[in-house]
């Protein structure tokens, strides 16, 4: 297998995204992370920028990398300074990173209308900014901005620029499809043509502003570039970056070419949701390789061709960056979803068993009314339980009330509920407020619960949607609660339906509690 190098941008380039700012500590944990799956290079920031990055490169000499190498990430010197004088070549330097990347500008236009310098003295500031830096870093890497327009618009400036970096001898030049609109067989074509006149080594760094980032970035490797830029997810202004988590498995289980080992690459999806998390960003739950859906399956006839060969709607083993198979059961579920389902759960079903058919009727019968066991798969399995006859009854819901009151024109409604149940041969009666009704409820089921039940303190409601099913019937329309759950060690999803928002979340609620105790149980 061939090397080729990564470069993680996400600490720069993917803090550049629409709603997405980290802190030091975030951006010192990331790098962590991204050390750990093997990411040879690591862009810190633009220390010349602001006081976070001049932080992130002081915080990260205190850390033990494995190997991931650490680059300051500026910009060539200014017109009419030399690079010994430039405040932001010398800050490069003082941030002592084991790399150091600037951009340039290769397109004529860019040129004229930006730096509003001749294209020669554009020439000479790369030179002399590269020449110097190679003089003060182990090594340093030239970013080709804007290189495919500006190849586009006038090939000649353009490969006059990446030779001017040549000249200064730097280690890799990263060609920069920097306003992500150029096409993949266009980004074949000038490879080509740059490979015939320049020796220095290539790397690719694209942007998806016209969705093909993914495609450039590996289009650019089968050409020969060994060094690929991208961030995390994807993350990064405007469309974002060139997505590592589907470059690194598109290398290693595609393209033969070596980047990361088999073991850091099963820790993919893990990096994955780790960078979501700190970025406070839900996870697209439909992102190739690495999201929730991009190996789960809900046609019957799909489910019961996996089961005999995943590859037959699988085009790689999801375990090999950390996802699984799943399979979702839905009013287009056939008997092997189901059979797929209880394996999953440890529960032993048979595809003759009447107890299958009966399952599979409840959930289409279900699902008509909207129940949807896709995000509520606690539900799901309670279901199963249930039907095999193997639920215990942990506690009797008496009755409950739910008052939501306003008591002036400027003042917050006021929310109380309460509950009665039956544990045992024993009767609770207890009431609790919230900040709202559903908060109210699920604040008095605790209550009264956790007396009998006090592993019920561990569990938090992570996430609440309400969805008003389409029934044409304006306020009177049935709605759908799902609701996600979670304790110290896993999450689990539950579901309601009513045409009462309170009582299609009370639904939901039990089957959150019910499911704990039984898992609880089990553990026990």
């Amino acid at each position: 297998m061939s090397l080729v190098k990564l470069y993680d941008t996400t600490l720069r380039d993917g803090t550049q995204a629409e709603d997405i700012s980290l802190l030091v500590e975030d951006k010192v944990r990331i790098a962590r992370k991204l050390d750990e799956l093997g990411i040879q290079y690591i862009e810190g920031g633009w220390p010349g920028s602001n006081p976070k990055d001049v932080a992130f490169f002081k915080d990260i000499k205190k850390e033990k990398l494995r190997q991931a190498k650490i680059a300051a990430f500026g910009s060539t010197r200014r017109a009419k300074v030399t690079p010994d004088k430039d405040n932001n070549i010398v800050t490069l330097i003082k941030a002592e990173a084991d790399a150091i990347t600037i951009f340039g500008k290769t397109w004529d236009f860019h040129v004229r209308e930006a730096l509003r310098i001749s294209l020669e003295e554009n020439l000479e500031l790369i030179y002399d900014s590269l020449e110097y830096l190679k003089k003060h870093a182990p090594e340093v890497f030239y970013d080709a901005e804007h290189f495919f327009d500006g190849y586009k618009a006038n090939p000649d400036y353009a490969i006059k620029t990446l030779k001017a970096a040549e000249e200064a001898n730097v280690d890799c030049i990263i060609l920069c499809d920097t306003n992500g609109g150029t096409m993949p067989f266009e980004v074949a074509e000038i490879i080509k043509a740059v490979k015939e006149q320049i020796k220095t080594p290539l790397g690719i760094h694209a942007h998806n502003d016209s969705e093909c980032a993914v495609a450039n970035s590996l289009h650019a490797v089968d050409l020969g570039i060994v060094q690929v830029q991208g961030t995390i997810n994807g993350f990064g202004e405007r469309c974002g970056n060139a997505n590592l988590c589907s470059i690194i498995p598109a290398l290693k289980v595609k393209m033969a070419k070596e980047c990361i080992s088999d073991e850091q690459m099963r820790h993919l999806r893990e990096l994955s949701r780790f960078v979501y998390e700190l970025a406070n960003i839900s996870p697209d739950k439909h992102q190739a390789y690495v999201g929730n859906s991009a190996f789960a399956h809900k046609g019957g006839v799909h489910v019961s061709a996996i089961q005999r060969h995943p590859e037959t709607y699988e085009h790689m083993r999801p375990e090999l960056v950390g996802n699984c198979t799943r399979v979702l059961v839905s009013d287009l579920s056939g008997r092997s979803n189901i059979l797929a389902k209880a394996e999953e759960f440890n529960i032993n079903l048979d595809s003759k068993d009447p107890v299958t058919l009966e399952i599979l009727d409840n959930i289409k019968e279900m699902e008509n009314r909207g129940y949807q066991f896709e995000g509520a798969e606690a539900s799901f399995e309670l279901l199963m339980m249930k039907a095999l006859g193997t639920h215990r009854k942990f506690f009797t819901v008496l009755g409950f009330r739910v008052i939501d009151e306003k008591r002036g024109e400027d003042q917050k409604p006021l929310a109380e509920a309460t509950i009665m149940v039956r544990v045992g041969g024993k009767v609770e009666h207890t009431a609790a407020e919230g900040s709202g009704p559903v908060n109210a409820l699920d604040n008095a089921i605790r209550k009264a619960l956790e007396k009998f039940y006090p592993k019920l303190k561990e569990v938090k409601l992570l996430d609440y949607k309400v969805r008003v099913l389409p029934a044409g019937q304006g306020t009177a329309s049935s709605t759908r609660v799902l609701i996600e759950s979670g304790d110290r060690h896993t999450r689990w999803g539950t579901v309601g339906v009513s045409d009462n928002i309170i009582d299609a979340s009370y639904q939901a609620l039990i089957d959150s509690i019910d499911f704990k105790l039984h898992k609880s149980e089990e553990q026990e």
